[in-house]
Protein backbone atom coordinates (compact mmCIF):
# COMPACT_ATOMS: atom_id res chain seq x y z
CA UNK A 1 0.00 0.00 0.00
CA UNK A 2 2.92 2.33 0.90
CA UNK A 3 4.40 1.81 -2.61
CA UNK A 4 1.03 2.76 -4.13
CA UNK A 5 0.57 6.02 -2.27
CA UNK A 6 4.19 7.09 -2.87
CA UNK A 7 3.15 6.62 -6.64
CA UNK A 8 0.51 8.57 -6.24
CA UNK A 9 2.07 12.01 -3.97
CA UNK A 10 4.78 11.48 -6.93
CA UNK A 11 1.94 12.29 -9.42
CA UNK A 12 0.58 15.12 -7.23
CA UNK A 13 3.17 16.72 -7.24
CA UNK A 14 3.54 16.27 -11.18
CA UNK A 15 0.65 17.71 -11.65
CA UNK A 16 -0.79 21.01 -12.41
CA UNK A 17 -4.58 20.17 -11.92
CA UNK A 18 -6.56 19.61 -8.93
CA UNK A 19 -5.99 17.42 -6.14
CA UNK A 20 -8.51 15.33 -6.88
CA UNK A 21 -8.30 14.81 -10.40
CA UNK A 22 -4.72 14.40 -10.34
CA UNK A 23 -5.70 11.72 -8.10
CA UNK A 24 -8.12 10.11 -10.29
CA UNK A 25 -5.78 10.70 -12.89
CA UNK A 26 -3.28 8.60 -11.02
CA UNK A 27 -5.59 5.55 -10.51
CA UNK A 28 -6.64 5.65 -14.17
CA UNK A 29 -2.47 5.96 -15.73
CA UNK A 30 -2.01 2.55 -12.59
CA UNK A 31 -4.43 0.81 -14.45
CA UNK A 32 -3.68 1.15 -17.65
CA UNK A 33 0.08 0.57 -16.74
CA UNK A 34 -1.68 -3.37 -14.75
CA UNK A 35 -0.08 -1.83 -11.93
CA UNK A 36 -3.66 -2.05 -10.09
CA UNK A 37 -5.59 -5.28 -11.68
CA UNK A 38 -9.09 -5.96 -11.89
CA UNK A 39 -11.11 -6.51 -8.24
CA UNK A 40 -7.78 -4.91 -6.27
CA UNK A 41 -9.04 -3.06 -2.82
CA UNK A 42 -7.90 0.53 -3.05
CA UNK A 43 -5.97 1.80 -0.20
CA UNK A 44 -9.23 3.62 2.96
CA UNK A 45 -9.75 7.07 2.31
CA UNK A 46 -8.40 8.02 5.82
CA UNK A 47 -5.69 5.85 5.00
CA UNK A 48 -4.60 7.71 1.93
CA UNK A 49 -5.42 11.08 3.19
CA UNK A 50 -2.95 10.75 5.51
CA UNK A 51 -0.25 9.08 3.26
CA UNK A 52 -1.01 11.63 0.93
CA UNK A 53 -1.12 15.19 2.82
CA UNK A 54 -4.44 15.64 1.67
CA UNK A 55 -8.07 16.38 3.86
CA UNK A 56 -9.98 13.49 3.91
CA UNK A 57 -13.14 15.61 1.60
CA UNK A 58 -10.34 15.61 -1.66
CA UNK A 59 -9.51 12.09 -1.59
CA UNK A 60 -13.21 11.09 -1.32
CA UNK A 61 -13.38 13.53 -4.47
CA UNK A 62 -11.06 11.68 -5.86
CA UNK A 63 -12.50 8.30 -5.70
CA UNK A 64 -15.53 9.57 -6.66
CA UNK A 65 -14.19 11.29 -9.90
CA UNK A 66 -12.55 7.73 -10.67
CA UNK A 67 -16.04 6.03 -10.22
CA UNK A 68 -17.15 8.76 -12.66
CA UNK A 69 -15.01 7.66 -15.19
CA UNK A 70 -15.82 3.91 -14.57
CA UNK A 71 -12.04 3.30 -12.97
CA UNK A 72 -13.50 1.51 -9.56
CA UNK A 73 -16.20 0.70 -7.70
CA UNK A 74 -17.47 1.59 -4.29
CA UNK A 75 -19.02 -0.99 -1.98
CA UNK A 76 -21.00 -0.24 1.12
CA UNK A 77 -18.86 -1.49 4.17
CA UNK A 78 -16.21 -2.77 1.91
CA UNK A 79 -14.15 0.00 0.11
CA UNK A 80 -13.23 0.49 -3.05
CA UNK A 81 -12.29 -1.67 -6.08
CA UNK A 82 -10.74 -1.72 -9.38
CA UNK A 83 -13.60 -2.39 -11.95
CA UNK A 84 -13.15 -5.57 -13.79
CA UNK A 85 -13.14 -4.85 -17.39
CA UNK A 86 -11.05 -2.25 -18.31
CA UNK A 87 -10.22 -0.94 -21.93
CA UNK A 88 -6.77 -0.10 -23.43
CA UNK A 89 -7.46 3.35 -25.59
CA UNK A 90 -6.93 3.19 -29.25
CA UNK A 91 -4.67 5.82 -30.62
CA UNK A 92 -6.34 8.62 -32.25
CA UNK A 93 -5.98 8.80 -36.05
CA UNK A 94 -3.37 11.19 -37.47
CA UNK A 95 -5.10 14.26 -38.39
CA UNK A 96 -6.69 14.52 -35.08
CA UNK A 97 -3.93 13.99 -32.95
CA UNK A 98 -2.51 16.86 -34.36
CA UNK A 99 -4.93 18.77 -33.48
CA UNK A 100 -5.24 17.67 -29.87
CA UNK A 101 -2.11 19.09 -28.91
CA UNK A 102 -3.60 22.05 -28.40
CA UNK A 103 -7.12 23.73 -27.59
CA UNK A 104 -8.97 20.75 -26.19
CA UNK A 105 -11.54 21.53 -23.31
CA UNK A 106 -12.86 19.99 -20.78
CA UNK A 107 -16.79 19.34 -21.65
CA UNK A 108 -17.87 17.99 -18.15
CA UNK A 109 -19.09 20.80 -16.53
CA UNK A 110 -22.09 22.21 -17.69
CA UNK A 111 -20.85 26.26 -17.62
CA UNK A 112 -22.54 28.57 -20.10
CA UNK A 113 -20.49 29.83 -22.60
CA UNK A 114 -18.61 33.19 -21.38
CA UNK A 115 -19.39 36.39 -23.12
CA UNK A 116 -16.58 38.03 -25.60
CA UNK A 117 -18.42 41.11 -26.17
CA UNK A 118 -16.31 43.92 -25.11
CA UNK A 119 -19.27 46.29 -24.15
CA UNK A 120 -20.94 43.71 -21.77
CA UNK A 121 -17.32 42.82 -20.38
CA UNK A 122 -17.85 46.69 -19.56
CA UNK A 123 -20.88 46.29 -18.01
CA UNK A 124 -19.33 43.59 -15.67
CA UNK A 125 -16.36 45.77 -14.49
CA UNK A 126 -18.67 48.29 -13.83
CA UNK A 127 -20.35 46.52 -12.12
CA UNK A 128 -17.91 45.30 -10.14
CA UNK A 129 -16.32 48.11 -9.58
CA UNK A 130 -18.96 50.53 -8.24
CA UNK A 131 -21.91 48.46 -6.39
CA UNK A 132 -24.57 51.10 -5.66
CA UNK A 133 -24.43 50.76 -2.00
CA UNK A 134 -24.05 53.95 0.17
CA UNK A 135 -23.11 52.39 3.13
CA UNK A 136 -20.34 50.15 2.21
CA UNK A 137 -21.09 48.49 6.10
CA UNK A 138 -23.99 47.27 4.79
CA UNK A 139 -22.39 44.58 2.88
CA UNK A 140 -21.06 43.46 6.11
CA UNK A 141 -23.70 42.62 8.18
CA UNK A 142 -25.95 39.87 8.33
CA UNK A 143 -28.98 40.66 6.04
CA UNK A 144 -32.43 39.76 6.05
CA UNK A 145 -32.65 35.94 5.62
CA UNK A 146 -34.30 35.42 2.69
CA UNK A 147 -33.58 38.57 1.47
CA UNK A 148 -34.23 42.64 1.90
CA UNK A 149 -37.29 43.61 0.04
CA UNK A 150 -35.66 45.62 -2.59
CA UNK A 151 -33.55 42.40 -3.78
CA UNK A 152 -37.42 40.30 -3.00
CA UNK A 153 -38.56 43.21 -5.61
CA UNK A 154 -36.02 42.81 -8.32
CA UNK A 155 -35.99 38.71 -8.07
CA UNK A 156 -39.82 39.44 -8.45
CA UNK A 157 -39.00 41.66 -11.65
CA UNK A 158 -36.91 39.05 -13.18
CA UNK A 159 -39.10 36.18 -12.77
CA UNK A 160 -42.15 38.08 -14.00
CA UNK A 161 -41.26 37.51 -17.35
CA UNK A 162 -41.64 33.36 -16.33
CA UNK A 163 -44.85 33.99 -13.51
CA UNK A 164 -46.44 37.19 -14.35
CA UNK A 165 -47.79 38.91 -12.22
CA UNK A 166 -45.99 37.56 -9.17
CA UNK A 167 -45.80 39.31 -5.86
CA UNK A 168 -42.02 40.25 -4.13
CA UNK A 169 -43.74 38.58 -0.87
CA UNK A 170 -43.91 34.39 -2.87
CA UNK A 171 -39.78 35.33 -3.31
CA UNK A 172 -37.28 34.62 -0.99
CA UNK A 173 -33.51 35.03 -2.45
CA UNK A 174 -31.04 32.11 -1.86
CA UNK A 175 -27.53 31.04 -2.58
CA UNK A 176 -27.73 29.28 -5.74
CA UNK A 177 -30.31 26.65 -7.06
CA UNK A 178 -28.66 24.07 -4.76
CA UNK A 179 -29.56 25.48 -1.96
CA UNK A 180 -33.44 26.03 -2.85
CA UNK A 181 -33.32 22.77 -3.89
CA UNK A 182 -32.23 21.79 -0.55
CA UNK A 183 -34.36 23.70 1.29
CA UNK A 184 -37.59 22.50 -0.62
CA UNK A 185 -36.88 19.00 -0.14
CA UNK A 186 -36.51 19.18 3.60
CA UNK A 187 -39.49 21.08 3.32
CA UNK A 188 -41.92 18.85 1.84
CA UNK A 189 -39.99 15.54 1.94
CA UNK A 190 -38.78 13.17 5.16
CA UNK A 191 -36.45 10.47 5.43
CA UNK A 192 -37.85 7.46 4.04
CA UNK A 193 -40.81 9.06 1.94
CA UNK A 194 -40.94 9.62 -2.02
CA UNK A 195 -40.28 12.47 -4.49
CA UNK A 196 -40.83 11.91 -8.00
CA UNK A 197 -38.47 12.95 -10.44
CA UNK A 198 -37.55 12.39 -14.69
CA UNK A 199 -35.54 8.64 -14.85
CA UNK A 200 -32.78 10.47 -16.19
CA UNK A 201 -32.55 13.75 -13.90
CA UNK A 202 -30.29 16.57 -12.70
CA UNK A 203 -27.20 14.59 -10.69
CA UNK A 204 -27.44 17.37 -8.11
CA UNK A 205 -30.96 15.94 -7.53
CA UNK A 206 -29.54 12.82 -6.63
CA UNK A 207 -27.06 13.94 -4.17
CA UNK A 208 -29.52 16.31 -2.51
CA UNK A 209 -31.71 13.05 -1.89
CA UNK A 210 -29.13 10.77 -0.58
CA UNK A 211 -27.67 13.33 1.99
CA UNK A 212 -31.56 13.88 2.83
CA UNK A 213 -32.76 10.01 2.66
CA UNK A 214 -35.34 10.95 0.74
CA UNK A 215 -36.32 7.94 -2.14
CA UNK A 216 -36.40 9.35 -5.92
CA UNK A 217 -39.20 7.46 -7.63
CA UNK A 218 -37.65 7.78 -11.63
CA UNK A 219 -40.54 8.21 -14.04
CA UNK A 220 -39.93 7.26 -17.69
CA UNK A 221 -39.38 10.29 -20.36
CA UNK A 222 -39.78 11.23 -23.78
CA UNK A 223 -38.91 13.90 -26.36
CA UNK A 224 -40.89 16.57 -24.19
CA UNK A 225 -39.57 14.92 -20.68
CA UNK A 226 -42.00 13.19 -17.72
CA UNK A 227 -44.17 10.50 -19.10
CA UNK A 228 -48.04 12.16 -18.02
CA UNK A 229 -49.10 8.27 -18.12
CA UNK A 230 -46.51 7.01 -15.43
CA UNK A 231 -46.90 10.18 -13.02
CA UNK A 232 -50.80 9.78 -13.16
CA UNK A 233 -50.31 5.85 -12.17
CA UNK A 234 -47.82 6.36 -9.49
CA UNK A 235 -49.79 8.77 -7.60
CA UNK A 236 -52.75 6.73 -7.83
CA UNK A 237 -50.66 4.02 -6.11
CA UNK A 238 -48.38 5.42 -4.25
CA UNK A 239 -48.79 9.39 -4.44
CA UNK A 240 -45.06 10.75 -3.83
CA UNK A 241 -44.22 13.95 -1.63
CA UNK A 242 -43.70 15.86 -4.60
CA UNK A 243 -42.67 16.23 -8.33
CA UNK A 244 -39.13 17.35 -9.35
CA UNK A 245 -39.00 18.51 -13.00
CA UNK A 246 -36.33 20.38 -15.25
CA UNK A 247 -38.93 20.85 -17.68
CA UNK A 248 -37.02 23.46 -20.35
CA UNK A 249 -33.44 22.19 -21.77
CA UNK A 250 -33.85 19.14 -19.18
CA UNK A 251 -30.63 18.45 -17.80
CA UNK A 252 -28.91 16.19 -19.42
CA UNK A 253 -31.33 15.02 -22.48
CA UNK A 254 -32.26 18.83 -23.42
CA UNK A 255 -35.40 18.08 -23.47
CA UNK A 256 -38.49 20.39 -22.96
CA UNK A 257 -42.05 19.68 -22.49
CA UNK A 258 -44.73 21.24 -24.65
CA UNK A 259 -47.84 23.70 -23.57
CA UNK A 260 -49.62 20.59 -23.68
CA UNK A 261 -47.66 18.34 -21.71
CA UNK A 262 -46.84 20.78 -18.47
CA UNK A 263 -50.72 21.15 -18.88
CA UNK A 264 -51.35 17.65 -18.73
CA UNK A 265 -48.48 17.24 -15.54
CA UNK A 266 -50.40 20.38 -13.83
CA UNK A 267 -53.74 18.48 -13.95
CA UNK A 268 -52.65 14.80 -13.00
CA UNK A 269 -51.02 16.76 -9.60
CA UNK A 270 -53.78 19.10 -9.27
CA UNK A 271 -56.24 15.76 -8.62
CA UNK A 272 -53.58 14.24 -6.43
CA UNK A 273 -52.57 17.37 -4.52
CA UNK A 274 -49.39 16.58 -5.67
CA UNK A 275 -46.92 19.77 -4.98
CA UNK A 276 -44.55 20.21 -7.86
CA UNK A 277 -40.48 21.81 -7.50
CA UNK A 278 -40.00 23.22 -10.68
CA UNK A 279 -36.00 23.28 -11.74
CA UNK A 280 -36.03 26.22 -14.31
CA UNK A 281 -32.37 26.85 -14.55
CA UNK A 282 -32.48 27.05 -17.87
CA UNK A 283 -35.61 28.66 -18.27
CA UNK A 284 -34.77 32.08 -19.83
CA UNK A 285 -32.38 30.26 -22.25
CA UNK A 286 -35.10 29.61 -25.15
CA UNK A 287 -36.26 32.86 -26.99
CA UNK A 288 -39.96 31.03 -27.48
CA UNK A 289 -39.65 29.14 -24.04
CA UNK A 290 -43.01 27.41 -23.02
CA UNK A 291 -44.87 28.93 -19.98
CA UNK A 292 -43.94 28.15 -16.69
CA UNK A 293 -45.53 25.21 -14.60
CA UNK A 294 -45.49 28.15 -12.02
CA UNK A 295 -47.93 29.96 -14.06
CA UNK A 296 -50.47 27.62 -14.54
CA UNK A 297 -49.89 26.14 -11.58
CA UNK A 298 -49.03 28.93 -9.00
CA UNK A 299 -50.86 27.25 -6.04
CA UNK A 300 -49.06 24.01 -6.18
CA UNK A 301 -45.62 24.87 -7.97
CA UNK A 302 -42.49 25.59 -6.11
CA UNK A 303 -40.06 27.21 -8.46
CA UNK A 304 -36.14 27.86 -8.67
CA UNK A 305 -33.99 29.55 -11.00
CA UNK A 306 -30.93 31.67 -10.91
CA UNK A 307 -28.45 33.49 -12.40
CA UNK A 308 -25.81 30.24 -12.89
CA UNK A 309 -26.86 29.33 -16.29
CA UNK A 310 -28.44 32.87 -17.18
CA UNK A 311 -25.06 34.73 -16.45
CA UNK A 312 -22.14 32.91 -15.06
CA UNK A 313 -21.74 30.05 -12.37
CA UNK A 314 -20.01 32.10 -9.63
CA UNK A 315 -23.04 34.85 -9.71
CA UNK A 316 -24.38 32.44 -6.62
CA UNK A 317 -27.81 33.66 -6.76
CA UNK A 318 -31.62 32.13 -7.20
CA UNK A 319 -34.89 32.88 -6.25
CA UNK A 320 -37.78 30.68 -5.27
CA UNK A 321 -41.09 31.50 -5.69
CA UNK A 322 -43.49 30.14 -3.25
CA UNK A 323 -47.31 28.78 -3.90
CA UNK A 324 -48.02 31.52 -1.10
CA UNK A 325 -46.80 33.45 1.92
CA UNK A 326 -47.72 30.47 4.19
CA UNK A 327 -44.24 28.79 2.69
CA UNK A 328 -42.18 31.97 2.99
CA UNK A 329 -41.59 31.59 6.79
CA UNK A 330 -40.81 28.15 7.08
CA UNK A 331 -38.68 28.29 3.01
CA UNK A 332 -37.16 30.75 5.04
CA UNK A 333 -36.16 28.80 8.18
CA UNK A 334 -34.71 26.16 6.31
CA UNK A 335 -32.92 28.25 4.31
CA UNK A 336 -31.65 30.10 7.29
CA UNK A 337 -30.45 26.92 9.14
CA UNK A 338 -28.67 25.53 6.02
CA UNK A 339 -26.78 28.28 4.31
CA UNK A 340 -27.24 31.36 6.64
CA UNK A 341 -28.25 33.71 4.26
CA UNK A 342 -27.23 34.74 0.01
CA UNK A 343 -23.74 36.74 0.08
CA UNK A 344 -24.89 40.27 0.57
CA UNK A 345 -22.27 41.36 -2.65
CA UNK A 346 -23.75 39.15 -4.70
CA UNK A 347 -27.27 39.99 -3.85
CA UNK A 348 -26.75 43.27 -4.29
CA UNK A 349 -24.39 42.74 -7.10
CA UNK A 350 -27.70 40.68 -8.36
CA UNK A 351 -30.45 43.38 -7.74
CA UNK A 352 -28.07 46.21 -9.57
CA UNK A 353 -28.01 43.95 -12.68
CA UNK A 354 -31.14 42.97 -13.09
CA UNK A 355 -32.23 47.10 -12.35
CA UNK A 356 -29.69 47.91 -14.84
CA UNK A 357 -30.78 45.18 -17.48
CA UNK A 358 -27.25 43.71 -17.41
CA UNK A 359 -28.86 39.84 -16.89
CA UNK A 360 -30.85 40.71 -19.84
CA UNK A 361 -28.06 41.41 -21.58
CA UNK A 362 -25.71 38.62 -20.42
CA UNK A 363 -28.62 35.80 -21.23
CA UNK A 364 -29.23 36.93 -24.33
CA UNK A 365 -25.58 37.17 -24.99
CA UNK A 366 -25.18 33.68 -23.71
CA UNK A 367 -28.26 32.65 -26.33
CA UNK A 368 -27.02 33.80 -29.15
CA UNK A 369 -23.58 32.09 -28.10
CA UNK A 370 -25.31 28.58 -27.45
CA UNK A 371 -26.35 28.91 -30.79
CA UNK A 372 -23.57 29.11 -32.63
CA UNK A 373 -22.40 26.36 -30.99
CA UNK A 374 -24.73 23.99 -31.96
CA UNK A 375 -24.20 25.53 -35.30
CA UNK A 376 -20.73 24.25 -35.17
CA UNK A 377 -21.50 21.08 -33.44
CA UNK A 378 -24.09 20.04 -36.29
CA UNK A 379 -21.24 20.67 -38.68
CA UNK A 380 -18.94 18.75 -36.90
CA UNK A 381 -21.04 15.90 -35.45
CA UNK A 382 -22.81 15.27 -39.31
CA UNK A 383 -23.08 11.10 -38.49
CA UNK A 384 -23.56 11.06 -34.88
CA UNK A 385 -26.98 10.20 -32.68
CA UNK A 386 -27.15 13.10 -30.47
CA UNK A 387 -30.04 15.40 -29.06
CA UNK A 388 -29.40 19.34 -28.98
CA UNK A 389 -31.77 22.42 -29.15
CA UNK A 390 -30.42 25.66 -30.61
CA UNK A 391 -30.44 27.80 -27.50
CA UNK A 392 -28.75 25.22 -24.99
CA UNK A 393 -24.71 24.97 -24.42
CA UNK A 394 -25.07 20.67 -23.82
CA UNK A 395 -26.32 17.82 -25.80
CA UNK A 396 -26.86 14.34 -25.24
CA UNK A 397 -25.00 11.84 -27.51
CA UNK A 398 -25.75 8.37 -27.92
CA UNK A 399 -23.01 6.01 -28.00
CA UNK A 400 -22.92 3.62 -30.93
CA UNK A 401 -22.07 -0.14 -30.57
CA UNK A 402 -19.35 -1.75 -30.27
CA UNK A 403 -18.50 0.90 -28.04
CA UNK A 404 -19.59 1.80 -24.42
CA UNK A 405 -20.37 4.55 -22.66
CA UNK A 406 -17.61 4.07 -20.30
CA UNK A 407 -14.99 2.74 -22.67
CA UNK A 408 -15.56 5.92 -24.94
CA UNK A 409 -15.88 8.15 -22.27
CA UNK A 410 -12.18 6.75 -21.34
CA UNK A 411 -10.91 6.61 -24.40
CA UNK A 412 -11.71 10.57 -24.80
CA UNK A 413 -10.33 11.15 -21.30
CA UNK A 414 -7.09 10.05 -22.86
CA UNK A 415 -7.35 12.48 -25.44
CA UNK A 416 -7.42 15.18 -23.28
CA UNK A 417 -11.64 15.50 -23.45
CA UNK A 418 -13.88 15.26 -20.55
CA UNK A 419 -17.76 14.00 -20.73
CA UNK A 420 -20.32 13.07 -18.47
CA UNK A 421 -21.70 9.23 -18.68
CA UNK A 422 -25.47 8.38 -18.23
CA UNK A 423 -24.54 7.12 -15.10
CA UNK A 424 -24.15 10.21 -13.02
CA UNK A 425 -27.69 11.38 -14.24
CA UNK A 426 -30.00 7.64 -13.80
CA UNK A 427 -32.36 7.44 -11.45
CA UNK A 428 -34.06 4.20 -12.61
CA UNK A 429 -31.41 1.61 -14.15
CA UNK A 430 -30.29 0.54 -16.14
CA UNK A 431 -28.78 3.95 -17.58
CA UNK A 432 -28.38 4.13 -21.23
CA UNK A 433 -25.25 4.04 -23.78
CA UNK A 434 -24.98 7.75 -23.72
CA UNK A 435 -22.97 11.06 -22.40
CA UNK A 436 -23.53 14.39 -22.03
CA UNK A 437 -21.37 16.83 -23.59
CA UNK A 438 -21.10 20.60 -22.49
CA UNK A 439 -20.41 23.52 -25.37
CA UNK A 440 -19.75 25.90 -22.43
CA UNK A 441 -16.98 27.59 -20.29
CA UNK A 442 -13.78 29.00 -21.26
CA UNK A 443 -13.54 27.33 -24.50
CA UNK A 444 -13.33 29.29 -27.46
CA UNK A 445 -15.69 28.46 -30.90
CA UNK A 446 -12.20 27.03 -32.53
CA UNK A 447 -11.45 24.97 -29.19
CA UNK A 448 -15.11 23.85 -29.65
CA UNK A 449 -15.03 22.45 -32.67
CA UNK A 450 -11.62 20.98 -32.77
CA UNK A 451 -12.73 19.08 -29.27
CA UNK A 452 -15.64 17.98 -30.97
CA UNK A 453 -14.04 16.61 -33.81
CA UNK A 454 -12.15 14.83 -31.44
CA UNK A 455 -15.08 13.28 -30.37
CA UNK A 456 -16.49 12.75 -33.89
CA UNK A 457 -13.17 10.76 -34.80
CA UNK A 458 -13.56 8.67 -31.80
CA UNK A 459 -17.37 7.84 -32.41
CA UNK A 460 -15.52 6.48 -36.70
CA UNK A 461 -13.15 3.75 -34.32
CA UNK A 462 -13.67 0.75 -32.73
CA UNK A 463 -12.47 0.33 -28.92
CA UNK A 464 -9.37 -2.16 -29.01
CA UNK A 465 -10.23 -4.15 -25.63
CA UNK A 466 -6.71 -5.30 -23.71
CA UNK A 467 -6.01 -8.93 -22.98
CA UNK A 468 -6.84 -9.39 -20.15
CA UNK A 469 -10.36 -9.16 -20.53
CA UNK A 470 -10.69 -11.83 -23.56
Amino acid sequence: MATISNRWLAALRASSRPAYIALADAIADDIDAQRLLPEQRLPPLRTLARELDLNFTTVARGYAEAQQRGLIDSRVGQGSFVRTAQVSIAPLAPKVRSQAVVGLVDMTMNMPPEPTDEALLERFRRGFASLDVSDPNALLRYHEFGGAPEDREAGAAWLSERIPGLSPQRVLVCPGIQSGLLALLAVLARPGETICCEAITYPGLKGLASQLGIRLHGLPTDDEGIDPEAFAAVCVLDPPKALYCNPTYLNPTTAVMSRERREAIVEIARRHAVPIIEDDAYGFLPSDSPISLAALAPELTFYVTGFAKHVGAGLRTAYLALPNSRYTARLSSALRTMTVMASPFTVALSTQWINDGTVQAATLAIRNESRARQDIARQVLKRADYVAKPEAFHLWLHIPSPWNRVEFMTHLRHQGVGVVVSDAFTVTAPAPEAVRVCLGGQATREECRHTLEVIEDALEQFPALSARVM
